[in-house]
């Protein structure tokens, strides 16, 4: 039974392993992308702020993804950003994205943000796919500064009640 639940400062290590195995898998490019951003050794600590959190997938001790919301880097104070949301290949496919997303785009809410945005990379169709379905919409320039250059594929959501 996977368990979605906040990060904890154990987590760090493992969490590490699981987002640049996922990168690697991919075949990100290893600069201006997730898989060097210095957070990544402390996820616990990076997201252990006001406004932001991070949420691992988790079964029997072994974790196999996650995703978080936190303020958007150099971005108006009500635009958050949906972050590092990545999962292993053997939980893709069941739900859990949305279930994180559903998660995540919560926390914004109640954190009073108006707009949430993500940035991806254009071979990401299922993902995209997914940000779509959650109403979410392509923009044609980045907002922020998240130092992701490598990625160029924009969308953002307004936040409402109904989501």
């Amino acid at each position: 039974m996977f368990k979605i639940r906040q990060v904890c400062k154990k987590d760090n290590l493992n969490l590490r392993n699981v987002i640049r195995e996922v990168l690697t898998e991919i075949g990100v490019p290893k600069k201006g992308t997730a898989y060097s951003d210095p957070e990544l050794d402390f996820m616990f600590e990076t997201y252990n702020k006001k406004r932001s959190i991070y949420y691992v997938v988790e079964n029997n001790g072994k974790i196999f993804g996650g995703a978080g919301i936190a303020h958007l880097n150099q971005a108006d104070y009500d635009i958050c950003e949906l972050q590092k949301m990545y999962f292993l290949p053997s939980i893709r496919g069941i739900g859990l994205g949305n279930e994180m997303i559903e998660k995540c785009l919560d926390f914004a809410l109640y954190n009073k943000f108006k707009y949430c945005y993500i940035e991806t990379l254009p071979y990401m169709k299922a993902a995209q796919k997914l940000y779509l379905k959650k109403g979410f919409y392509y923009i044609n320039s980045p907002i922020g500064n998240t130092g992701h250059t490598s990625c160029d594929v924009w969308l953002i959501k307004k936040l409402n009640e109904n989501k």
